[in-house]
């Protein structure tokens, strides 16, 4: 059986010779768009006529590619965001810390500076912790009895005096601030050069003077030192400034508060002055009695010479 179209239906060239017609025209195109480059402008008007289709074949890839790219990002983003908070937070204590080391380095400087300035012999220390209770304002130092600190020796910053060394440790030592209650420390103005006792208020962190007479010459502003009558302070160590003034209604002592100079609650590095605490007693007084019989037996003994005529 032939299943071939009738003879009606053959018409046209057969199918084998059209490909064979289309693929040498192609090759004869192909050589003479690479030699004489005459094909360009056709090329260009047929991609501007595909253009809008191929974009619109390339919608799907582009949707799948941009969802992909979008859950990509915000992936990268949240990581990215979380390192970026890491590192402020790391770049925030490092900035905390650098700007403590640059007060603690001003502080060292003015401290130095001090050192150089005083003529006695001091050691610096640093503050580990505040020994405070409700009764008593201490801090502890981290020198000790194997750095030559003892009892009794003043510890000041580059303002003024903070206390005194109360106990020693071999490697620590206490010290009681000028502000607590049973701390006591000679001062003197430097206005007028009035003399008297700066007491400790305890909390409120303020000193008192006790036992000012009613015409003292002391007002509001006066800057008080040392005066170095005990033998412990050095003399003109800045103590405090007055700040208030009242008198009594009796009319015989005056109530002034000062306040400290140094900073008590501010700084860790000190200074501790290695003052000598071997201070010698007074001589003991002679008594009455005593004084009398050695003028009388002076005076017998002069007599007895003049009598025997010794000169």
């Amino acid at each position: 059986m032939q299943y071939a179209p009738p003879p009606l239906f053959k018409q046209g060239t057969p199918a084998r010779v059209r490909v064979a017609i289309y693929i040498l025209a192609a090759i004869v195109m192909l050589m003479v768009d690479s030699r004489l480059h005459s094909l360009t402008q056709v090329r260009q008007a047929i991609g501007f006529v595909l253009y809008p289709v191929q974009k619109v074949a390339m919608v799907p890839r582009d949707v799948l590619w941009g969802i992909g790219n979008y859950f990509a990002s915000i992936t990268f983003l949240h990581q990215e965001i979380g390192e970026l908070r890491k590192r402020e937070l790391e770049h925030a204590q490092m900035l905390q810390q650098a700007e403590q080391l640059a007060g603690e380095n001003a502080h060292l400087r003015r401290l130095l500076e001090l050192n150089e300035r005083l003529q006695v012999e001091s050691i610096p220390a640093e503050i580990l912790y505040d020994a405070r209770t409700s009764y008593a304002r201490k801090v502890v130092l981290n020198r000790g009895t194997n750095d030559g600190i003892v009892a009794g020796q003043p510890v000041i910053d580059e303002s003024g005096v903070i206390g005194q060394v109360t106990r020693t440790f071999i490697s620590t030592s206490e010290v009681t601030l000028l502000t607590d209650k049973d701390q006591a420390i000679p001062v003197q103005s430097v206005r007028t050069g009035v003399r008297s006792i700066a007491y400790g208020r305890g909390q409120p962190g303020y000193l008192e003077l006790h036992f000012m007479e009613a015409n003292a010459d002391i007002q509001p502003g006066d800057i008080l030192v040392t005066s170095g009558i005990d033998g412990l302070y050095p003399p003109g160590l800045a103590v405090g400034e007055v700040i208030d003034f009242n008198s009594k209604a009796s009319g015989v002592f005056n109530h002034i508060v000062c306040r400290p100079l140094a900073g008590l609650d501010r700084n860790r590095q000190v200074l501790v002055l290695l003052t000598d605490m071997n201070i010698e007693p007074r001589p003991p007084e002679e008594d009455e009695e005593e004084q009398s019989g050695k003028k009388r037996k002076s005076s017998d003994i002069a007599a007895a010479r003049r009598k025997a005529g010794v000169r």
